[in-house]
């Protein structure tokens, strides 16, 4: 059996996550958490992107010699210049989501609709362990500059990264997901993620769309 290590802590982006691995692979695949096998340290994510984030929480797992996998995801918002970005889980200094939701409306206080756009973004990594086995073919490989910045091999390295639009609204709606959820206005759907049922928004959304991608890799690179 594939045993996958998830570097996240986050028990409601974790759900998420787990419901698109477990059809990653008609291969049994063990999807377990740093918290599961035992790892209780804090990562510091100093990375300037989703890309590096998400790379330096992947290494774990793979400095002990498992197959990692992690996410880093945010908001970027227009008129913000592309803010909170990679701060969106601290973007009010509190670290919760409501206090992070009530800041991002203060900001927006005023802007009308037609210029509160902005998308989710979400980068997933996958970092190989040394001596494993497995390569990442050329074609998928994360950034060499990255790579070489945080000094590890780009052939064990892969990252795909997904993009949702909308509209951030001037109140809450809905107290589903997490987040900026119910912020966040999908007009095809016609609500915010937060009103729209998990599957629903699994199917659009920017972790939903970097996990197509990412799960039929994994199934690829893990010979099905």
């Amino acid at each position: 059996m594939t045993e996958l290590i998830l570097a996240s802590n986050n028990r409601k982006k974790i759900a998420e996550l787990e419901t698109f691995f477990r059809s990653a692979s008609s291969k049994e695949l063990s999807v377990r958490t740093l918290q599961d096998i035992g790892w209780t340290e804090e990562i510091e994510e100093d990375g300037e992107s989703f890309e590096e984030n998400s790379l330096i929480k992947a290494m774990v797992p793979a400095s002990i010699g498992k197959i990692g996998a992690a996410d880093d995801s945010g908001l970027a918002v227009d008129y913000l210049g592309g803010a909170p970005g990679v701060y969106s889980a601290r973007y009010s200094g509190e670290g919760t989501d409501e206090s992070n939701r009530k800041k991002l409306l203060s900001e927006l206080e005023g802007v009308p609709m037609e210029r509160r756009g902005a998308k989710f973004v979400c980068v997933m990594t996958l970092v190989l362990p040394e001596n494993c086995g497995l390569v990442i073919p050329e074609e998928w490989r994360a950034d060499a500059a990255l790579c070489a910045k945080r000094n590890i091999d780009p052939t064990r390295v892969m990252n795909v990264r997904g993009e949702c639009p909308g509209v951030i609204l001037t109140e809450e709606r809905g107290a589903g997901g997490f987040g900026y959820d119910p912020l966040f206005w999908y007009p095809d759907f016609g609500e915010t993620f937060g009103e729209a049922a998990p599957e629903k928004k699994n199917s659009v959304s920017h972790r939903g769309r970097a996990m197509a991608e990412f799960t039929r890799r994994l199934s690829v690179l893990l010979g099905d």
